[in-house]
């Protein structure tokens, strides 16, 4: 088999967000036809425990640590050089030697970038070597969603945030130029680039996320964590992220105290690891639960009332809505969080910007109890568009046409 570089920033295992699942899949996919030389980061010291899960996908693989804390100090470098403060914050002399030797010693004609900031490992040897075929996915337009977060921020942050969209696009723009071809995790994500860099259009494409879809299936018996009588909305996902921390803040604040006035034994269940101060703050709320991180979100999904994904700042495809969809389960989201999924009437979706409108139409759900019923329609719908074994192939066939 041919040989190709691999450079992730974060390692690829386990998949249980966002970012991991897609890398770990296209890991999984391409270890069945490439020898695989994997770079990556571990920013969580419960993550090292897994090394061996990645080592048996990969013909050689190098980890390096990385402390959040310490790489946000690092990242002020950014500041001083003209950078993007995602650039230093991934900066390391042990990657970038373990890149040149890999490539050297391997003769690498194919890298696979996952996300932008690992490109700068790659950058060197692509103006030494024109013959290396760079892959990158973006995944997200990163830079879009610093926009977003300035939006939301004032004083020193905002100015911080405005100033990372600015010099990320600009890292952006220099990457797609120098790769043989750019992937974004949707189309519409894939457009709004076409849309910032016209120059690029014919160089950018998409890869969607897909869905374990017999992993996250409504045909599974499952024991619910629920009591009987509880009405119970869920919302899944990485609870230190700040898209997921606005999203539930929101939620609890504008939209659920209104709910309860109409069905009081209505509990909101918040669903994931790492939950931030703000969110931990929300259990202090009547009838809100944050459980921090559990063994398996499906028991929270499957016996959940509907499942809420009420994201103000997103970009790309959110997981959580397509393994709710996946599993038959009635969603309530925003406009955004539904964002490269091609939702239609004959799905189980209600999608609402406003939080009155979006209380009465969890009212009129719950109400009818519609929510409780397995929507086989949206399952088929991700099973038709969102299927891992579709998806990754693709993948191949992009770095075998770029050969």
């Amino acid at each position: 088999m041919n040989d190709l570089l691999f450079l992730v920033h974060r390692i690829p295992y386990p998949p249980n967000k966002g970012d991991k699942i897609r890398s770990f899949h296209f890991l999984k996919y391409l270890a069945s036809e490439y020898t695989v030389h994997l770079g990556t980061f571990i920013d969580d010291p419960n993550d090292w425990q897994y090394t061996a899960k990645v080592d048996a996908l990969c013909a050689d693989t190098h980890y390096v640590g990385l402390k959040p804390f310490q790489a946000k100090i690092k990242s002020l470098q950014g500041l001083l050089t003209g950078q993007a403060l995602s650039l230093p914050y991934y900066k390391n002399q042990g990657m970038q030697d373990w890149v040149d030797k890999t490539i050297k010693t391997h003769a690498i004609k194919k890298v696979l970038i996952f996300s932008s900031v690992m490109a700068q490992f790659i950058e060197p040897k692509l103006q030494q070597n024109n013959e290396i075929d760079m892959i990158v996915d973006f995944v997200d337009v990163d830079s879009d969603k610093w926009r977003q977060y300035a939006a939301k921020k004032q004083g020193l942050a905002r100015w911080i945030y405005q100033r990372e969209s600015k010099y990320l696009y600009a890292y952006e723009h220099k990457i797609a130029e120098q790769a043989k071809t750019s992937l974004f995790v949707s189309e519409q994500e894939a457009a709004l680039f076409k849309q910032l860099a016209p120059n690029l259009s014919e160089k950018i494409s998409h890869i969607n996320n897909g869905v374990d879809i017999d992993f996250f299936s409504p045909d599974q018996i499952i024991d619910s964590p629920y009591a009987d009588e509880q009405q119970a909305l869920v919302f899944t996902g990485a609870m230190d992220y700040w898209a997921n921390v606005d999203a539930v803040c929101w939620f609890a604040t504008d939209v659920f105290p209104n709910l309860l006035k109409k069905h009081p034994n209505t509990k909101f269940y918040i669903v994931g690891s790492k939950p931030a101060k703000d969110v931990q703050d929300l259990a202090k709320l009547p009838n809100i639960i944050v459980t921090g991180a559990v063994d398996d979100v499906r028991p929270y999904v499957a016996h959940a009332a509907l499942a809420v994904a009420s994201l103000r700042i997103a970009r790309g495809i959110q997981n959580k809505v397509l393994e709710a969809m996946a599993m038959g389960k009635h969603v309530v989201a925003t406009s955004l969080a539904m964002e490269g999924i091609a939702y239609n009437e004959s799905l189980a979706v209600s999608v609402s910007d406003d939080a009155e409108e979006m209380v009465k139409q969890l009212d009129a759900l719950l109400q009818s109890q519609q929510g409780l019923i397995v929507s086989r329609a949206n399952r088929d719908f991700v099973k038709e568009n969102f299927s891992w074994e579709q998806n990754v192939h693709q993948l191949s066939t992009l770095i075998k046409d770029k050969s």
